[in-house]
């Protein structure tokens, strides 16, 4: 494997668990997205950002669950929206996002190790 990192090039990507506390339609997305804001403990505070996973997801289906977010990226606009963080997935066989996850309940803003 050509790509090779090491612990320190790990740790600069900012993984932290967070729950999606409320959630909106983004009617001005360019591709059908929601617009997630995820509390990620007490340090961080909540957080939004623009996802395009409407394919496996409902609000329902979102509403406090816990999400694995990139939170040192800067902040990027997205149509009228500022999304401040990265929520992360893996694409399924027709490229839809599915969410990445704890399998258990842990504290928001817990860094990923």
């Amino acid at each position: 494997m050509n790509n090779l990192i090491s612990w320190p090039d790990f740790v600069k990507v900012d993984l932290r668990v967070g729950t999606i506390v409320q959630v909106e339609n983004f009617e001005k997305a360019r591709k059908p997205a929601w617009i997630l804001y995820v509390h990620l403990g007490p340090e961080l505070g909540i957080k939004k950002s623009s996802a395009q996973i409407k394919h496996h997801y409902t609000e329902g289906d979102l509403l406090n669950t816990q999400v694995i977010c990139v939170v040192n990226f800067p902040p990027k606009q997205i149509a009228n929206i500022k999304s401040e963080i990265l929520v992360t997935g893996f694409p399924d066989e027709e490229g839809n996002i599915i969410l990445a996850r704890p399998d258990k309940l842990v504290p928001n803003g817990v860094k990923l190790f």
